[in-house]
């Protein structure tokens, strides 16, 4: 017997709708996460040496980037850190696929 992978399950727990539901709507916070972490590494900065930067802690640093994080952090926490690695942040709406 085969084992199930990882693409696998995942498109098999989409086609549930509160499954669907769920993940789409995690899935901003997700991606922000996994943006904040590759331009950190992008930029050649540990954790420690961004929160240096930020003058906060490492842990905060892991908490931010951690996607399992119940905490959203605030607009200015994301605009902060994204200078420190030397970007700019820019927001953007998209239509709502609900409103389809």
């Amino acid at each position: 017997m085969s084992r199930t992978t990882l693409s696998q399950f995942k498109k098999k727990a989409l086609t549930k709708a509160s499954v669907k539901k769920e993940y789409e709507a995690l899935s901003p916070a997700y991606e922000l996460r996994k943006k904040l972490i590759a331009l950190r590494q992008q930029a050649g900065l540990t954790q420690e040496q961004i929160a240096t930067i930020l003058h906060t802690q490492k842990s905060n640093i892991s908490r931010l980037e951690n996607a399992n994080s119940v905490n959203s952090p605030k607009l200015s926490t994301i605009e902060e850190y994204a200078h420190a690695v030397g970007y700019d942040i820019e927001i953007n709406f998209v239509p709502s696929q609900k409103n389809s």
